[in-house]
């Protein structure tokens, strides 16, 4: 048995293609317990997820987390389910198709965009393996996270690795870091947020909730802090609004060990004994809304802050498949596939001299 995966059939005279590979974290693929199971081994038993030693980690897992939270987790799902299926699946297919047409608005030569979550399917290698069977040498990874974490854009990294090690033509590599302080996120995020302000008023305070990590993350070097912070002043900044007029969060905790704070229960628990008529709450961290942002935040958040005494609370969605975010994704791809992509100019010279390679090879004896 060969340790590689085999090749797809090769034709002398095809042109190749860029290859553009939206990641994301993943979901179940229903609301059930049967379901969460698998997809939570999965995710918990990441390395770069939780840093516990492997065989303590182990029994908690199988012998605790994995009997007790896959019910749990099973009825909260149920409770923002689509009818089309997962709300961040939803959001990634759209998020693919929009991209897939606004990029062939602005490219000439051949490309494809599929989407890989790190956890769950579409999984990285089918993605992969989608890309190089359509003829793609050259990928772009973009993870869809905004701000670089160990535990999210590099293990989504990681997923990619793990599938080029058994490649034996392995295709050319451009990854995305982030885009936390990109011009065209922080705008597109202002612009969305402003949109809904129109709609619905302005509130009293605005905060800014990001995903927490434990705070030992940040005092190994993860960046992950740092860039939630720079986002959160950039888009006070696009919004015009004072330190007074926003608040930023982490939320997500888990376990007894300290995470990264401001917690964001701590800040509505305040918010909401101060009596604040309104707040409204954003995450900057997430590029398409799923459990944690519409059950944790928009429920549960919304109850904890009314329930100690806050009046009006709203959780702006996040950008989803809104045009302008769209429009920043593909000038984000842009910038990261100059060289790779051509105009109608390149584009013609390519064509040439691709069928100029494929009589070559044809003369030297290639049956295709």
């Amino acid at each position: 048995m060969t340790y590689y995966q085999p090749e797809p059939a090769y034709t002398h005279g095809s042109q190749p293609k860029v290859g553009i590979l939206l990641a994301n974290l993943g979901t179940p693929e229903a609301p059930t317990a049967q379901a969460l199971r698998p997809y939570l081994k999965q995710f918990l038993m990441d390395r770069r997820v939780v840093e516990i030693p492997r065989l303590i980690w182990w029994c908690i897992l199988h012998g605790i987390i994995l009997v007790i939270r896959p019910k749990k987790s099973a009825e909260k799902y149920a409770s923002i389910w689509h009818k089309d299926g997962s709300p961040l699946m939803v959001y990634a297919v759209q998020q693919k198709k929009l991209l897939q047409g606004y990029l062939s608005q602005k490219i000439n030569s051949p490309f494809a965009v599929e989407l890989g979550m790190t956890y769950g399917n579409p999984s990285m290698q089918n993605a992969i393996e989608s890309l190089k069977a359509q003829g793609c040498d050259r990928i772009l990874v973009f993870p869809l996270y905004p701000q670089y974490a160990a535990s999210s854009t590099a293990a989504a990294l990681d997923a990619v690795w793990r599938v080029l090690l058994k490649m034996r033509n392995v295709p050319a590599i451009r990854t995305i870091k982030h885009y936390h302080d990109h011009p065209l996120y922080i705008q597109a995020l202002a612009s969305h947020i402003q949109t809904y302000w129109k709609q619905h008023g302005k509130p009293e305070k605005l905060v800014m909730s990001f995903h927490g990590v434990p705070k030992f993350h940040l005092l190994k070097g993860d960046p992950y802090h740092c860039e939630c912070h720079k986002t959160a002043r950039l888009l006070a900044e696009a919004l015009g609004l004072s330190k007074a007029q926003y608040e930023v969060a982490f939320q997500s905790r888990f376990g007894r060990q300290e995470w990264l704070q401001p917690y964001l229960a701590n800040t509505l628990d305040a918010l909401g004994k101060q009596q604040l008529k309104r707040i409204d709450v954003v995450c900057p961290g997430f590029s398409s809304d799923c459990l944690e942002t519409l059950e944790e935040i928009a429920m549960e958040g919304k109850h904890l802050f009314q329930s100690v005494g806050g009046g009006d609370y709203h959780y702006i969605p996040a950008l989803n498949s809104e045009a302008v975010w769209i429009e920043a994704m593909r000038d984000i791809a842009l910038e990261h596939l100059q060289g790779w992509v051509s105009n109608d100019f390149n584009q013609m010279q390519a064509e040439t001299e691709t069928q100029a390679s494929k009589q070559r090879a044809l003369a030297m004896g290639a049956e295709k």
